[in-house]
């Protein structure tokens, strides 16, 4: 069954940042919900900070704790709050927010933070910088635009990982298709090789009977995972 309805007001502040509204307006709406935004998520069941950070663990061949990682549109730290149970401890942020950026700041789980509009500028960080690269949650119609692709590769260092999520609901068909061209382009010209590709049912909760997948209640998404090129040798 569908369990508890949302509240009406979660529903309205999930739809308005995944309305077509111009880039400004919608950084000033993210500012906004900040103060509300864990609450709503948790009210979600949103699972792909936990997804995304236990894939990538997963890959993950070294201990964990020295390794260098880019948490891009961090927003108040959800993904970081994974990694960090998962033995992650040098995590950097950016987010197109300053609101979310100054929650993030409160969690004291990130050694820097920075505002970044992604898409709109590069990452402040030089290339070959960062074991791994996360973009949870924010590869979505009207959000972040699927060409940041290669500014996330230039900053992992090679033999590095990128980890993406994105929705597979109604509403993001076309983005999603869009998405999954420009992740196979990168990989037929060998930037990056696919470790994992995992599509998600029960991903987070719908927020229109439209967008529920089969009248369940729940969206579905997916985790993706490469790793870019050149790979790490192996040792004879």
């Amino acid at each position: 069954g569908t369990g508890m309805v949302l509240p009406e007001a979660v529903r309205d502040r999930v739809a308005a940042v995944h309305r077509g509204s111009a880039l400004p307006e919608r950084l000033r709406l993210y500012d906004g919900w900040a103060a509300r935004y864990e609450q709503d998520v948790a009210a979600l069941e949103y699972r792909a900070p936990h997804l995304a950070a236990a894939s990538l663990a997963f890959a993950f061949p070294a201990p964990p704790a020295g390794a260098r990682l880019l948490d891009v549109a961090c927003g108040t730290g959800l993904v970081a709050r994974e990694l960090h149970r998962r033995g992650f401890r040098c995590l950097h942020g950016v987010d197109g927010s300053a609101g979310m950026l100054e929650r993030a700041r409160s969690t004291g789980l990130y050694q820097e933070l920075r505002l970044c509009v992604l898409g709109r500028e590069p990452l402040p960080a030089p290339a070959e910088h960062y074991d791994a690269v996360t973009l949870v949650g924010a590869l979505g119609e009207g959000q972040v635009p699927s060409t940041v692709l290669p500014e996330l590769l230039r900053v992992t260092k090679p033999g590095g990982f990128v980890c993406l999520t994105t929705r597979s609901n109604p509403a993001n068909v076309r983005y999603k298709a869009g998405l999954e061209a420009a992740l196979g382009q990168l990989e037929q010209s060998r930037a990056w090789q696919k470790l994992l590709a995992q599509e998600v049912e029960y991903w987070e909760r719908a927020t229109t009977e439209e967008e529920s997948t089969q009248g369940t209640g729940y969206i579905s998404g997916v985790v993706y995972l490469y790793q870019k090129c050149p790979l790490p040798q192996l040792e004879e």
